[in-house]
């Protein structure tokens, strides 16, 4: 049974991909900090730091660094994890649900990335609720499409596919 959202084309931006990878090794890939390290931004950009606490509530950080020193801390904390189906995060908030500082990139959203077993692999679904228009204008002028693409082709290159 495969999990919808309303989708808001005026606040939200959604990337969607299939792959021949199980469901389960995707899952692996956004909730082990050694292996989403590995894939989570584009490269040149690499992830230095993660912490996960897989469960609603708990932490997730990571620290994403650039080719020119460029380094971004990424604070927030999971909303709803229902394993090898959904995972659902904000950086709104910190871990126990505290409100967080101010966001570095001048807009709030509440991710959500849906995995849907399917007979070649996974339909993956990635859904990214903006508070208001101007943040997801924002969001998208920064290269949303490209960025996420880039790096769910890394995620899926990692975990041994095409």
């Amino acid at each position: 049974m495969e999990i919808e959202i309303k989708i808001d084309p005026k606040l939200d931006l959604v990337f969607e991909r299939a792959t021949t990878i199980p469901v389960e090794k995707l899952w692996k890939g956004w909730t082990h900090p050694e292996t989403l390290m590995k894939w989570f931004c584009p490269k040149p950009w690499r992830v230095t730091d993660c912490r996960i606490n897989l469960r609603a509530g708990g932490e997730f950080f990571n620290v994403m660094e650039g080719p020119n020193g460029e380094k971004v801390d990424n604070h927030g904390c999971y909303l709803e994890v229902v394993e090898n189906r959904k995972l659902v995060w904000t950086g709104m908030m910190t871990k126990g649900f505290r409100p967080a500082p101010a966001n570095p990139m001048g807009f709030h959203f509440v991710g959500t990335i849906l995995f849907n077993k399917t007979d070649k692999g996974t339909s993956y679904k990635a859904i990214v609720a903006h508070a208001d228009e101007e943040g997801r204008k924002k969001h998208e002028t920064m290269g949303f499409q490209e960025g996420w693409g880039k790096a769910f082709d890394q995620l899926v290159e990692l975990m041994g596919g095409k």
